[in-house]
Formats: structure tokens, sequence, C-alpha cells
């Protein structure tokens, strides 16, 4: 008999929820405005009734599904089942679990969305069920989630894991968490644009211009379509951007030396010339190079439903 879980993935935002089967097949989803300015309670009890929609839109009565698992963004403890702290939610020190329970008595865990996300890559997507697997995320900040001996890391208090604020550069770039020099400063999609602004100012005979004024403003893949028609000022642009990428995950590989290496978000659509780019650096410079083993750095295969399935993957 097939066994179904639940995996829902909580945004600032909206909220998805899908049924995913032991295989880490989504059956189907549903979505709902998740309206953070109310009490956590309420938020909390949406979530349950999105969960319950879901199975019971796949034909699935949803207290018979083994498990439910749920992903937030923000600082989780998965062993108390609490959120210490969550921005996008305006959740402190909210005993999400608890509040759940008083709507089911299925078996429910929580997870910080990012590790989930690389959980869902590790066991059903690109990484291809290795044991020891690194998601790393290129959108509005710089995720990352760590699964070490087919264990998410999470830290004390479930506040590690935190890549993208490794720092590259001592008094560097300033970053959103107010320090100087993170990664995410460097490598976060919001980085590369602003990479752009500068060398558009720089280069005012670049082709960038041009794709400016035909997209209607400077996006994450106006200096790569530069570099695609050959414009210098967008391949210094890209290959400076690969660099900072390169080099974090140079940290993570000599820190961690783990089988496989994601890359996911936004960027990752450039596609697979841009991973390669990154991972030809990473080979040249790990710790000890071609004498030592070096990852393979690989895109993210399972897109915006990674969160659902690893949510999912919590409870199996």
């Amino acid at each position: 008999m097939t066994k179904y879980f639940i995996g829902l993935d909580v945004g600032g935002m909206s909220m998805k929820a899908g049924l995913v089967d032991e295989n880490g097949k989504i059956i189907c989803k549903d979505t709902c405005v998740t309206a953070p300015e109310r009490p956590y309670a309420e938020v909390v009890k949406d979530m349950y009734e999105l969960c319950r929609k879901t199975a019971e839109k796949g034909g699935v009565d949803f207290e018979s599904v083994a498990g439910v698992g749920i992903g937030i963004p923000g600082t989780v403890n998965s062993e108390k089942g609490t959120v210490t702290y969550s921005g996008n939610l305006n959740f402190v020190k909210v005993g999400v679990l608890k509040e759940f329970a008083k709507h089911t008595r299925v078996k429910t865990f929580i997870g910080n969305d990012a590790n989930c996300a690389a959980l869902g890559e590790a066991r059903f997507g690109s990484g291809g069920g290795k044991k020891n697997a690194i998601l790393v995320t290129l959108g509005t900040g710089v995720g990352t989630g760590f699964i070490l001996n087919d264990r998410i890391l999470e830290g004390n208090d479930g506040a590690g894991a935190e890549g993208g604020h490794i720092c590259i550069r001592i008094n560097g770039e300033k970053c959103t968490c107010g320090e100087r020099g993170c990664w995410e400063a460097y490598a976060s999609a919001t980085a590369l644009i602003r990479q752009t602004e500068r060398a558009l100012e720089k280069y005012p005979d670049s082709i960038m211009h041009d794709i400016v004024k035909e997209m209607g403003k400077v996006s994450g893949r106006t200096a790569f379509l530069a570099y695609n028609k050959g414009d210098k000022a967008g391949a210094k642009v890209v290959k400076d951007y690969v660099k900072y990428v390169a080099c974090g995950i140079i940290n993570l590989v000599n820190v961690f030396r783990p089988d496989v290496i994601m890359i996911g978000g936004g960027v990752s659509h450039e596609g697979d010339y841009f991973v390669k780019m990154v991972e030809k650096i990473v080979r040249r410079h790990s710790f000890g190079g071609s004498n030592n083993k070096v990852p393979p750095v690989v895109r993210a295969s399972l897109g915006n439903d990674a969160g659902i399935i690893g949510a999912a993957a919590l409870a199996m």
C-alpha cells in the first residue's frame, strides 16, 4: 500500500502544500496566502487547513497520511518543534508543532525551508540519493542547506548552516544582515544586479545598455545576455560574478567535502554553462587540487518544488 505524505513550504507571502508519495512524486498541489500580519495561531490554522485540503484534493483522507513536514524560513528548532525567529512570518519563539497538533493527530515535523529544499534535492533531485550533499540557492540572498551523513545539519538551536554569511572579504560590501563582506553580498542575484549597474555606469558603450532598454530594467540576466552576445563589459561582470560564487563554494568544499554541490535559485536558470564555469574554478582551487576528490557542481533539478518535496521528506 502506497504511503502518502504532505509537504508544506511556508513563505512570507504564500504557502504551498503538496501530497507526495514515498518516491518523492507530487500527486497534487495547492496554495494560499500567508498573511503574516495576523496572530500566529491563525497562520498555523491556515497551514493545517491547506494540508487537509491538499490531501482531499488528491483523494486521500488527511488523517490517514503517514506524516506532515513543514518548511519555514528563519531559525527553526526541529527537536522542540519551535520557530525561534522568522522575520518573514513575524514569528518569535512560536511553538508551531504544538499549535498544529490542536487540529490533528497526524505526526508532524518541522525544519528550516532551505534545509528542506536541500533534503528534497539530495533524496529525490540532482543529489541522486547521495548521503553528503550541499544545496546553494542564488536568489535575493544566498541560501544554503547541508545534508551530511544523510542528516540535516542545523547547528545549535537550529541557527546554523547560514553559508550565505561566511565572510569572503574583510570590510567588504555591506550585507543585508548588517555585516560586511558576506558571500551573499557578492554572490546573490541582488549583488549581481548591483555589479551590473556599476558596469553600466563605467562602460557607456556596452551592449548591456541596449538590453536594459529592451527589457525595461536591469536584472540578473542582463550581464549574461550581453556576455552571450560577445560584449566585453558583460563578460567581465559574468566572470567576476562566477569567481564570487566559486569562492564561497570552495570554502564549503574545503570544510565539508560533500559528494555533490547543487546550485539552485534564479541565477541557476542561466543553465549548465554557468554551472560548469563555477565548477572549473572550484576544481582548480579546492584544497589539494586534483590530488583530492572534488565534488561535482550540478544544477538543482526540482525547481520550486524542492521545498515541498523536502518538507515531505522530513516525515519519511
